[in-house]
């Protein structure tokens, strides 16, 4: 990967570029899902490996709960945005807000952040 010989690389493998397409995405995020289960499938929990951004080798079980505590952070992160724009909250998709605004709130909320963005989109095109 360009980040790891490539000082100025650090980090461009956290967004998508303009020039990478959809698909490009999903295949490359289906290409890393499978080399993970390949290696998850072939080595023990204690096997040792070199994790570059930490300068050190590593079990295999620490580079697993390393990255189911990341899954869970941003999940996190994700289901606060998501309430941001609908106002859901709880366990069920039918919990009621527990702020009390209705359907119409959220509508005006969506609507708000949607013009926002477009207008965010046209003012980075010109």
């Amino acid at each position: 990967m360009p980040r790891w010989d490539d000082e100025v690389a650090y980090g461009t493998d956290h967004w998508a570029t303009e020039h990478e397409t959809r698909s490009e995405i999903v295949d490359l995020y289906r290409r890393v899902w499978n080399h993970s289960d390949a290696t998850i499938e072939a080595l023990d929990l204690d096997a040792r490996g070199y994790v570059p951004w930490w300068q050190e080798e590593v079990p295999l079980f620490n580079v697993r709960v390393h990255c189911l505590s990341d899954t869970a952070r941003h999940s996190g992160h994700a289901d606060i945005l998501r309430e941001g724009l609908d106002g859901a909250v709880g366990m069920k998709a039918d919990s009621p807000p527990e702020d009390g605004r209705d359907g119409a709130f959220w509508e005006e909320r969506r609507a708000v952040i949607e013009r926002a963005a477009r207008t965010a989109d046209r003012e980075r095109a010109r």
